[in-house]
C-alpha cells in the first residue's frame, strides 16, 4: 500500500492528503430514546419489512436504510419516513439495529 502512496506523491507532489477520520463522522447516526418499530407487511403479494419511528434527520435515516440494504444484500427504499426492505428480514434487521445501539420493537407476527 505504501508503494501506491509513494507513486501518488511522485505524481502529485503538492497534494496534501486529508485525515481518514472523515469517514467515521459520516457514519455517526443520531440515537434516540424511543424504539424503532420493525414490522412485517405484504405489499402487492410480496413480503416486506418496514422500519418506522426514527425521529432524527431524514438524511441519517436514508444512510441507515443504505447500510441495512448493503448488510442484507437486498433491495429496498426510503418512503414517507419509513424504510421498506424487500423480504422478511425482521430478525436480522433487529439484530443489526441493536448492534448499532438502537432500541427496536417488533410489531405483528
Amino acid at each position: 500500500m505504501n508503494d501506491l502512496h509513494d507513486q501518488l506523491k511522485n505524481l502529485f507532489p503538492d497534494h496534501v492528503s486529508e485525515p481518514e477520520e472523515n469517514q467515521e463522522v459520516e457514519n455517526e447516526l443520531w440515537m434516540q430514546e424511543d424504539p424503532l418499530i420493525c414490522k412485517y407487511e405484504k405489499r402487492k403479494g410480496k413480503p416486506t419489512t418496514v422500519i418506522e419511528g426514527y425521529t432524527g434527520a431524514d438524511e441519517d435515516f436514508k444512510q441507515l436504510a443504505k447500510e441495512i440494504k448493503v448488510f442484507l444484500g437486498v433491495g429496498g427504499s426510503f418512503k414517507d419516513e419509513s424504510i421498506i426492505i424487500q423480504g422478511d428480514y425482521r430478525d436480522k434487521i433487529m439484530t443489526f439495529l441493536k448492534d448499532k445501539g438502537f432500541k427496536v420493537k417488533r410489531v405483528g407476527g
